[in-house]
């Protein structure tokens, strides 16, 4: 719909990153199922911090709405779909399965307000059937922290074949909704619903638990290590898939960050941080003549594969030159 895609800006200071993008990605997206929403443009300016760190206090939970941005500016949602059953807040519908037949061949969607979003795997955006080498740097969670695709190096220090990461949660062995993860047994009136056709396993956040050692990642669907951008090591999340290459729960982060969220970011309203003076414009264009990054044109992507996107040209007549390299 004319929509400039992508990333359009990114500028930095000592402290932080800004990226300013549109929310919608250059490759098709939809139809929407069901799904009555349309995705727009929400100008998004989101502040990435230069220095993350570990959070040794309480954990933050990854919230409703936004919980980081994937490299093409499309927004990340954390599992849950918004509503609960008895609308309680005990039982957190998976938007997977609750939603999961609105996801386009992407495996995203709009919500009502017209963000564009995934809450899983973001298929095209990366090869995720790519097992031969370790995954690139995909997205940022709002603490800072890089979130890269289904594989990585089999051990920490970067060495072994490259393997696809593995969740640490699993479906619980349970018989009835009685009992929350963390051992809490419920009231009557807080069960959840009968396991069957309607509500099968796995169909709300609480049939998930987290036990140690059956995978890869740790709590918050990360670890500690080793990595091609990174070589004396870096805490990421990975996205999780499971044999079948299906989304395996919690998808990309886990119920918390592992970092600090700084403000501005999260929360309703969101996403709308206002540029510093004296920041830095990032130019990844390396191939582009002087004269063309000096001004307000913009050309991506460079390398080109299939298509070039040029933007900024006044009304005028301009000549053009493209060089393969």
């Amino acid at each position: 719909n004319g929509i400039l895609s992508n990333v359009r800006e990114v500028v930095y200071d000592n402290l932080d990153v800004y990226v300013g993008c549109a929310g919608i990605p250059g490759y098709s997206i939809g139809p929407w199922n069901g799904n009555p929403n349309d995705a727009g443009d929400q100008d998004w300016e989101f502040k990435i911090t230069l220095f993350p760190f570990q959070n040794s206090w309480v954990p933050v939970n990854t919230p409703l709405g936004h919980i980081g941005v994937w490299t093409n500016g499309v927004t990340i949602f954390n599992p849950r779909d918004g509503m609960s059953y008895n609308m309680q807040g005990i039982w957190n519908q998976n938007a997977y399965y609750f939603e999961g037949g609105s996801f386009d061949a992407c495996l995203g969607h709009p919500n009502q307000q017209m963000e564009y979003h995934t809450h899983i795997n973001p298929t095209c955006l990366y090869d995720d059937t790519d097992s031969s080498q370790h995954s690139p740097i995909i997205g940022f969670a709002f603490d800072g922290f890089s979130i890269y695709g289904a594989y990585g190096y089999q051990n920490t220090g970067g060495t072994g074949p490259i393997t696809r990461m593995l969740s640490n949660y699993r479906l619980r062995a349970i018989t009835d909704r009685t009992t929350l993860p963390d051992g809490t047994v419920l009231n009557a009136g807080q069960y959840g619903p009968p396991f069957n056709a309607q509500y099968p396993r796995g169909s709300f956040i609480e049939d998930y638990e987290f036990v140690s050692g059956i995978g890869t990642l740790d709590v918050h669907n990360g670890r500690f290590c080793v990595t091609p951008e990174y070589p004396l090591g870096i805490y990421a999340y990975f996205v999780t898939l499971d044999a079948d290459l299906e989304p395996a729960f919690p998808y990309v982060l886990g119920p918390t960050y592992y970092g600090l969220v700084p403000p501005g970011n999260t929360g309703p309203g969101s996403g709308h941080n206002t540029v510093p003076g004296g920041v830095t414009v990032y130019n990844p264009f390396t191939g582009v003549a002087e004269p063309l990054a000096a001004s307000n044109i913009a050309a991506y992507p460079n390398p080109v594969v299939d298509e070039l996107v040029i933007s900024g040209l006044a009304n005028g007549t301009w000549t053009l030159t493209m060089h393969d390299a």
